[in-house]
C-alpha cells in the first residue's frame, strides 16, 4: 500500500540537508508543522511552516522540555486510518493526521564525549519527546513514514516523485531503522548512567550495536553462514574499514587472518611484515626497508607461507612488490597502509595469482591503544583488557650468571614482541629480527619447543627463544641448548624456576625474566 503524505511533522537536532528536503516536500504539496529551533530554521530558509504550539494551543515551556507531548500530536501520528473509532476520535477532538514524521534526537553521545561535559549537560541532552515521536510513527508505519536521519531524505523524495507516495516496503524499512535508532540512543544513556551510579572498569551491563557491512559466502566452513559487522563509529585503520583495491571476495577466514596480520605489524616502529597462516604467524620480520622485511618474513617458513595472508606497516612500494612477484609464491591477501602506483600495477599484472589476490588498503596505521577484547560463550560473554601494549623493559631481570650480549637484545625484543601473537603454548625462535621457528598451540610447552626448533632447522643455532609463559620443567632448556640457542626470554613464575635457571647456567645460556605472561588462547 502506498500512502501519499498530506502533512509532515519535522523536529530535528541535526539539520543537515533539511532545508532542501523541506522545500521539496512543500513543492509536493505537503503541509509542514514544526517546533522551536527547527521551525525558525525552516522559516529562515524560506520554507512555509506551521507552528506546533499554535496548532495544539499549548505553548512550548520549560526551556523547550515540553513541546510535542500533546494528544493532538500523538493522536495524529498513532491514529489507525482504517479504524472508524480512531477517525471519530480525531474528528471529535480536532486532530490532524500526520503521515510523515521527520525527527532525529538530541546529540547525547556527542555531548558526553565532549571534554568538560558536566552531568547537567548530559541530562539536558536526554531527548524525551523525540524518541516518543519516533516510536509512535514507527509503530504506526502502516499509515505513517518515519525519517530519523538525513541520509534517508533522498530515498523518501525518490519514492514520493516516482510513486506519488511512500510504499509499505520503505515504511517498514524506515520503521526498523527508527527502532534501532531509539534503542541505540537508550543504550548510550543507560551506559552513561550506569557509570555514574557504579563507577569501575567494567559496567554492570554491556550494550552493543554493530552495523552489517556485508554477508560472506560462508563462515569457517562451507556449511556455516556468515556476515561481517562494524561499529557505527568505526573510522580508524582496521580490517572492517579497509578498502579492497582488487581481488576475490573476502572470506571469513581471510578476515580473521588479516586482523592478526595487521595487529602484529602495527606493534613495530620499523618497517615490518607479518605472514599469517591459520591465524598464527609463520613468518615475521622487521628491517630497514619494507622490501627486506618482506623477504625475511617469507623466508621464515617458506612452506607454510604458501597461501598465506600478509600484513605490512608501510606503503607497499615497487621493491616490495618485486619480492612478492618472485616465482613460487602464492599469497591470499595483503593488508597495508597503501600501495603505490607501480606496486599496484605489478601485483595485479605480473604473478600468476594476479586476479585473485586481495589487496586491502587500510590507511596510515596508529599504535595500539588500550581497549577491550570480547569472546562469546554459550549464553554469555568474556571481557578483558586487550594485551596489546608494549611491556616495560625496566621490569626485565637477567636471572642467570651469563648476561645476554648487547648484540642479542634486538632479537630478544623482537622475539618477545612476537610471542604474544602465537597461540599458547607459544614458543618462537628469532634471529636477525625475523622469525625462524614457531611452535604454537601445543598441550605441552616442550612440544612447542621441539616444533619451533624443527621448523628453524639449521637456523636455530645462534637464535634466541621466547616463551609466552614460564617453563614448568628444565627439559625445554635441554632442547634449546642442543639446538644452539644463545639466549632465552620468558615471564618466569614457575615453582621450578630455580631448576630452569640452573639448567641455563649449566649450558651458559643467558635468560631474562620479564615478569609478564602473554597467553593467547
Amino acid at each position: 500500500m502506498v500512502i501519499k503524505p498530506q502533512r509532515a511533522l519535522i523536529s530535528v537536532s541535526d539539520k543537515t540537508g533539511l532545508a532542501e528536503f523541506a522545500r521539496q516536500l512543500h513543492k509536493l504539496g505537503i503541509e509542514i508543522f514544526s517546533t522551536g529551533g527547527t521551525r525558525l530554521f525552516l522559516e529562515q530558509a524560506g520554507v512555509p511552516v506551521k507552528d506546533v504550539a499554535a496548532y495544539t494551543g499549548f505553548p512550548e515551556m520549560m526551556e523547550g522540555r515540553v513541546k510535542t507531548l500533546h494528544p493532538r500530536i500523538f493522536g495524529g501520528i498513532l491514529a489507525r486510518r482504517d479504524r472508524p473509532e480512531d477517525l471519530h476520535s480525531m474528528a471529535e477532538h480536532g486532530i490532524l493526521a500526520f503521515d510523515l514524521v521527520v525527527v532525529n534526537l538530541y546529540p547525547f553521545r556527542k555531548t558526553i564525549e565532549r571534554p568538560g561535559c558536566t552531568e547537567a549537560d548530559a541530562i539536558e541532552n536526554i531527548d524525551i519527546g523525540g524518541p516518543s515521536l519516533v516510536r509512535a510513527a514507527a509503530k504506526n508505519h502502516a499509515f505513517v513514514a518515519v525519517v530519523t536521519q538525513p541520509a534517508q531524505y533522498a530515498q523518501v523524495l525518490s519514492e514520493l516523485q516516482t510513486h506519488d507516495g511512500i510504499t509499505l516496503d520503505l515504511r517498514r524499512r524506515l520503521a526498523a531503522e527508527a527502532f534501532a535508532h531509539t534503542a541505540e540512543y537508550d543504550q548510550a544513556i543507560a551506559t552513561w548512567f550506569a557509570k555514574q551510579v557504579e563507577p569501575g572498569v567494567f559496567p554492570p551491563r554491556l550494550f552493543f550495536r554493530y552495523d552489517r557491512i556485508s554477508t560472506l559466502r560462508y563462515g569457517e566452513n562451507p556449511h556455516q553462514q556468515a556476515a561481517v559487522y562494524a561499529l557505527p563509529e568505526a573510522k580508524g585503520p582496521s580490517v572492517v574499514t579497509a578498502r579492497q583495491l582488487q581481488g576475490k571476495e573476502l572470506s571469513y577466514n581471510n578476515l580473521l587472518d588479516l586482523e592478526s596480520a595487521l595487529e602484529i605489524v602495527r606493534h613495530f616502529e620499523a618497517p615490518a611484515t607479518s605472514v599469517i597462516k591459520h591465524n598464527n604467524p609463520c613468518g615475521a620480520a622487521v628491517a630497514d626497508s619494507l622490501a627486506e622485511a618482506t623477504r625475511k618474513a617469507l623466508a621464515g617458513d617458506p612452506v607454510s607461507a604458501f597461501g598465506s595472508v600478509l600484513g605490512m606497516n608501510r606503503v607497499v612500494d615497487r621493491a616490495t612488490a618485486e619480492v612478492l612477484c618472485e616465482p613460487g609464491l602464492f599469497i591470499e591477501a595483503i593488508i597495508a597502509p597503501a600501495f603505490d602506483r607501480e606496486a599496484l600495477e605489478m601485483l595485479t599484472t605480473v604473478p600468476k595469482w594476479k586476479k585473485n589476490v586481495r589487496l586491502m588498503e587500510v590507511g596510515e596505521l596508529t599504535r595500539p591503544v588500550p581497549c577491550w577484547n570480547y569472546r562469546p560463550l554459550q549464553e554469555g560473554l568474556l571481557v578483558q583488557d586487550a594485551d596489546n601494549l608494549p611491556d616495560d623493559e625496566t621490569q626485565w631481570k637477567v636471572v642467570t650468571q651469563m648476561q645476554p650480549d648487547n648484540a642479542l637484545l634486538p632479537d630478544l625484543r623482537f622475539a618477545w614482541a612476537m610471542v604474544r601473537f602465537v597461540k599458547s603454548n607459544a614458543i618462537v625462535l628469532a634471529k636477525d629480527r625475523m622469525l625462524v621457528g614457531v611452535g604454537a598451540g601445543q598441550m605441552s610447552r616442550v612440544d612447542s619447543v621441539e616444533i619451533a626448533i624443527r621448523k628453524a632447522g639449521d637456523r636455530a643455532a645462534g637464535s634466541v627463544l621466547a616463551s609466552d609463559a614460564f617453563f614448568p620443567f628444565p627439559d625445554s632448556i635441554e632442547h634449546a641448548a642442543k639446538a644452539g640457542i644463545r639466549a632465552i626470554i620468558q615471564p618466569g613464575g614457575s615453582v621450578r624456576d630455580e631448576e630452569v635457571i640452573a639448567a641455563c647456567n649449566q649450558h651458559r645460556i643467558p635468560m631474562i625474566f620479564t615478569g609478564r605472561r602473554h597467553f593467547r588462547h
